[in-house]
């Protein structure tokens, strides 16, 4: 069993990492597997609606997120953080995961997702929400902690000071762990993931 945390923070070593990782420890430490994405400073194009990537499930575009698409099955949950931006994710991460996503959404039915971000003070919890849209459109379980998964400061040093938020990223690490438990012996006890009917998409456009 293995988690992918996407790290969606400029910032390599910052508030978001932090958070991050205290998930990545606990689950290491209940024998999960994970990886830590830090995605970089560089520029991640946005998605161009060319519509090549529902021939081949992936984008055509050579870089991070084709790599990640190339490689979706080894992960059994993902984890997304982001600081706040203007009461959102960054922009970055937005471009990645709208791509990642967008080619991938049936292969991620089934695999546990959860959100996690960093803010000086306010807009928490509306990012938070943005982020978890992707998993609620994608057939994909969101694991909760015991609050809201943010954590508050100026550096990582502060989010060390935010007994709370580490707190509840420790949490949300264990149910993370406990529910991919939960499915692995599901699995093996003949219980699979659910067999979806085929996807009907409608708009609300009357004909007279």
């Amino acid at each position: 069993m293995k988690v992918l945390l996407i790290n969606g923070s400029p910032n390599k070593n910052g508030c978001t990492y932090t958070a991050l990782h205290e998930v990545e420890k606990t689950l290491n430490e209940n024998g999960i597997e994970t990886e830590l994405l830090y995605l970089g400073r560089k520029p991640i194009s946005g998605c161009i609606a060319c519509m090549n990537c529902m021939k081949t499930g992936h984008c055509f575009q050579k870089d991070i997120v084709q790599e990640i698409q190339m490689r979706l099955d080894e992960f059994d949950g993902i984890i997304i953080g982001s600081p706040v931006y203007y009461s959102g994710p960054t922009g970055q991460l937005v471009s990645f995961l709208n791509r990642l996503f967008f080619a991938t959404e049936t292969r991620m039915a089934g695999k546990l997702g959860a959100s996690v971000v960093s803010c000086r003070r306010g807009g928490a919890s509306a990012t938070f929400e943005q982020l978890n849209q992707y998993f609620t459109i994608s057939n994909m379980p969101i694991v909760s902690s015991q609050y809201w998964n943010s954590v508050h400061g100026f550096n990582a040093n502060d989010v060390y000071k935010d007994k709370e938020g580490l707190q509840t990223m420790r949490v949300l690490g264990l149910n993370m762990a406990w529910l991919l438990k939960c499915i692995e012996m599901g699995r093996k006890n003949g219980i699979d993931k659910p067999i979806y009917e085929s996807r009907l998409r409608t708009h609300f456009i009357q004909e007279k």
